[in-house]
């Protein structure tokens, strides 16, 4: 049975549409999702009945968005919808605990995390991929201040999220023929974080180029984090058809 995965761009959407805003509902947002995967396949009820719904989706669905919450496992559960990302709860627990305790903050819907706290820990796990903890603090507290007052965000972290998902599918998808392939890549995400500058408030030079840095650096960190999983994709089969 296929599995029911959202790319980071889309999950940034429907994390968006959890939180009451964005034009699409949590269910358009899935529906979306599953219609872009399905576009060649073509799309039936036949088609999906073949698709696994994730428990968590359908436990979203139904939630009360006025007052929506996550426990670390809901977190975990959701993460692992995201496409090449593997969470594990205790990896989780040890973050909130003590890798990025100050960064997240203490559970801020009763003892469950908020929607925006679910982003943040989706967000270190992408920079994970290629940075220490010490790095991924110092450079995500040049964007995220007072833990309870996200006005005061340099960005906020799922339109951060958004933005730099958005950058990873253009460059994973850019055309590099006739150019070198590395510098090819590395110039469409840069011009791509800077086209994204646009679209938020007036930032002055020296938070564009932090903004800027920054969305470079998640973007190839993600980039990372697709080659590596491709990587052991191909071992996985060599190891299955072999061993």
């Amino acid at each position: 049975m296929e599995l029911f995965q959202l790319s980071r761009k889309s999950m940034a959407d429907f994390l968006l549409s959890l939180k009451g805003e964005g034009e699409l509902s949590p269910k358009q947002i899935l529906q979306q999702a599953w219609a872009a995967a399905h576009a060649k396949k073509g799309i039936s009820t036949e088609a999906f009945l073949d698709t696994k719904m994730p428990a968590i989706f359908e436990k979203l669905l139904r939630a009360d968005l006025q007052n929506i919450g996550f426990s670390i496992n809901e977190i975990v559960a959701l993460g692992n919808q995201i496409e090449f990302t593997q969470l594990s709860s205790t990896a989780v627990q040890n973050w909130v605990k003590r890798d990025v305790k100050n960064l997240i903050g203490s559970p801020q819907i009763g003892k469950k995390y908020s929607v925006d706290q679910a982003a943040m820990l989706f967000i270190v796990e992408d920079l994970k991929a290629t940075l220490d903890f010490d790095s991924i603090r110092k450079i995500l507290d040049l964007l995220f201040n007072d833990l309870d007052d996200r006005s005061d965000d340099l960005i906020e972290p799922i339109p951060f999220y958004s933005a730099y998902a958005a950058i990873f599918e253009k460059a994973h998808h850019h055309n590099i023929l006739g150019e070198n392939m590395h510098d090819g890549i590395e110039r469409c995400i840069k011009q791509e974080a800077l086209q994204t500058l646009d679209s938020f408030q007036d930032f002055t030079d020296q938070q564009k180029d932090i903004v800027s840095n920054i969305l470079v650096t998640a973007s190839l960190t993600v980039l990372s984090a697709y080659y590596k999983s491709l990587t052991k994709k191909y071992v996985t089969a060599t190891l299955f058809l072999n061993g």
